[in-house]
């Protein structure tokens, strides 16, 4: 099994990097590629720049790899309630080219120093899925990342929340 995972964020030091990552990483056997949306940078989508630029390659690279994977894990960083501006600029390039999440089971995450751990954003992402052609699988909240997850060993802590981590990760192989 082929899944693609990444934070979405921009920050290098991304808590939702890190939970991405590591959930990906409890899937037995397969075969995953964590992506950095910095890798994705674009220009702020606008209809003028669609017509001055076309559809940025970097777009297309991004669909891409989504395309190779049969399963997807996002993480979602949630800036004033929402999607941070690096995920949703570059939804919103790659959007005008087909449906981003092309049909795969996704699980869906976020996490936050806060404790109600990126839920906001969580809700928005997993309600509005089938509107982009994702299958939400599964979807977890993580509250008060830093009381929750050993950043030294890369790995949730409290036995109970991950737990429900490994039932929301098992769900991509259903």
């Amino acid at each position: 099994m082929k899944i693609v995972a990444f934070a979405a964020s921009s920050s290098r030091q991304s808590i939702n990097k890190k939970l991405v990552s590591y959930a990906a990483g409890l899937v037995d056997g397969a075969d995953v590629d964590v992506l950095d949306l910095n890798d994705y940078e674009l220009p702020l989508f606008s209809e003028d720049k669609e017509k001055e630029l076309g559809q940025p390659q970097l777009a297309h690279d991004f669909l891409a790899k989504i395309a190779e994977a049969d399963g997807l894990v996002v993480s979602f960083a949630e800036h004033n309630g929402t999607y941070s501006a690096a995920y949703k600029n570059l939804f919103d390039w790659c959007s005008r080219i087909k449906k981003i999440y092309q049909n795969k089971p996704i699980v869906m995450l976020s996490t936050s120093p806060g404790g109600r751990g990126g839920a906001s954003v969580l809700e928005q992402a997993v309600k509005s899925a089938a509107f982009f052609d994702g299958e939400v699988a599964g979807s977890l909240a993580v509250p008060s990342f830093y009381d929750h997850f050993d950043q030294e060993q890369g790995r949730i802590t409290d036995k109970s929340l991950n737990a429900k981590l490994l039932t929301e990760m098992a769900k991509l192989r259903l």
